[in-house]
């Protein structure tokens, strides 16, 4: 039989420790009472993985949009990152990038900085940042499993619990405020129709990519490398693929590969490095071919752009928000999901700051669609032109902006301003409709100011260090 807890003053509950549940909860924190984290698994005391999150073992990356956010909502965590060991990646300065339109240029004037570190140390960092609040509560062991309520406003949650030899028990946890940051397996759409609210609309567009992922040893120190990307190119015949190298903590290199079907990595290590070879540029398998592995392979085939549009719904309960892959989820290879998550609860706190007043729901909803759409229209304006995505088609608008984007592209090669406005958009700094202002219309009609380079552009310290290498063995 449920028990019931009453409370007083006012409490929020957030559903899921994850990033995003942390984020939910610092957004919130300073409008409230008291904050319950309802999880379902124990969390790590240190910086060690987390049951339920398999997309820890793929590169992660903080874009300069979401390092600003995450500073914005937790003063100095930035700071406490670096000093943890995460690496601070000044763009284009430190990134050794080959776009479908050739290799981006390593310009000397840095005008964004990403953070690179292991899913691990991030959500550590972050965690002990919010747990430190003595308000901030974690109620582990526990599933949410239905709201209460009714269709004009939700009132709590009901929650099973299993403890240790004691069986499962049902608890009713009254609240002024439920997030929902239970992530892709999130079952809000299910209780809203419980609760009588239908006709959600819902985006799926499926890229078919396969990630494998693998830590190394570097052979050189990371403090200063840069970030390593070859690109997938839709327009190349046969499936596609694409990788990546972040220095990471601990002086290593988190690789992740990616290729559609017909052309997927595989969990053989044995295979990993040869299938690095077979990228539209050999450097990330020239580079692993230095470096020692540390770990096995790991595989995810979860990569899909999945989207609910809550924000649409005609009925929107008071007391229900739903923030983070909860909401939508992206292709991975993009690097969108954390720094959308850290923008969509820094809308909820800058609308929070009003208190928990009427209609609080529905424009935190609305707000937090707006950071998700620019983050959607990125990937998904990129994966539908992959021959095997399937849950949507390019149309003629589509095609026409993609010709633009891969002009912008290569104007970048060689245009210090026309490379800093893509990457102001690309970082989620800027909103995709800033690429149409007059100035950077005119640099793309100009086109690159400079040559093409031949090859990836590694700096003289660079080369000496791996040709050090190479000495070595």
């Amino acid at each position: 039989m449920s028990e019931a807890i009453r409370h007083s003053p006012a409490r929020a509950v957030v559903i899921g420790g994850s990033m995003a549940g942390m984020l939910a909860a610092a957004a919130v924190k300073d409008q409230v009472g008291s904050v319950e984290i309802i999880e379902c698994h124990d969390l790590p005391e240190g910086p060690g993985p987390r049951v339920g999150v398999p997309q820890a073992v793929h590169i992660h990356l903080l874009q300069f949009g979401g390092v600003a956010a995450l500073e914005e909502l937790l003063p100095g965590v930035i700071d406490q990152l670096a000093a943890s060991g995460a690496h601070r990646i000044p763009v284009t300065t430190n990134m050794i990038i080959y776009s479908p339109e050739g290799w981006y240029r390593r310009w000397r004037r840095a005008t964004h900085r990403l953070m690179t570190a292991s899913r691990d140390l991030t959500d550590h960092v972050v965690r002990e940042q919010v747990l430190k609040e003595p308000h901030v509560n974690v109620r582990t062991r526990s599933r949410v499993i239905g709201l209460l309520g009714d269709g004009r406003r939700v009132t709590g949650v009901r929650i099973r619990t299993s403890g240790e030899g004691e069986g499962e028990r049902e608890t009713e946890l009254r609240a002024d405020l439920v997030i929902d940051a239970s992530g892709r397996a999130s079952r809000l759409p299910q209780w809203l129709a419980e609760l009588g609210i239908g006709g959600l609309a819902e985006d799926r567009v499926d890229s078919g990519l396969v990630y494998a992922s693998r830590m190394y040893r570097a052979p050189v120190p990371t403090h200063g490398w840069p970030v390593v990307s070859v690109n997938a190119d839709p327009r190349l015949p046969g499936p596609a693929s694409a990788g990546g190298i972040l220095p990471i903590e601990g002086d290593r290199w988190h690789v992740s590969l990616m290729g559609a079907p017909g052309g997927q990595p595989t969990r053989d290590a044995d295979a990993f490095e040869p299938f690095a070879r077979t990228l539209r540029h050999p450097i990330i398998a020239d580079l692993l071919a230095r470096a020692e592995p540390l770990t096995d392979v790991s595989i995810t085939h979860s990569t899909a752009n999945r989207r609910h549009y809550y924000e649409r719904l005609r009925t929107w309960p008071e007391g229900l928000v739903a923030l983070g892959d909860s909401v939508a989820a992206f292709n991975p290879m993009y690097g969108q999901g954390l720094s959308v998550i850290a923008q969509g609860a820094l809308a909820l706190r800058e609308l929070a700051r009003g208190g928990l007043v009427p209609g609080l729901s529905r424009r935190a909803q609305r707000a937090i669609a707006r950071p998700v759409e620019a983050a959607w229209a990125l990937t998904v304006g990129q994966d539908i032109h992959f021959a095997t995505t399937t849950g949507k088609s390019p149309r003629f608008t589509d095609r026409l902006l993609q010709r633009y984007v891969n002009r912008l592209s290569l104007t970048a090669t060689g245009s210090f301003r026309t490379a800093t406005a893509l990457t102001d958009v690309l970082t989620l700094h800027a909103p995709p409709t800033s690429l149409i202002r007059p100035g950077v219309l005119l640099s793309a009609l100009i086109g690159p100011l400079r040559p093409q380079l031949k090859g990836p552009q590694f700096t003289p310290e660079e080369l000496a260090l791996l040709d050090g290498v190479r000495g070595r063995s």
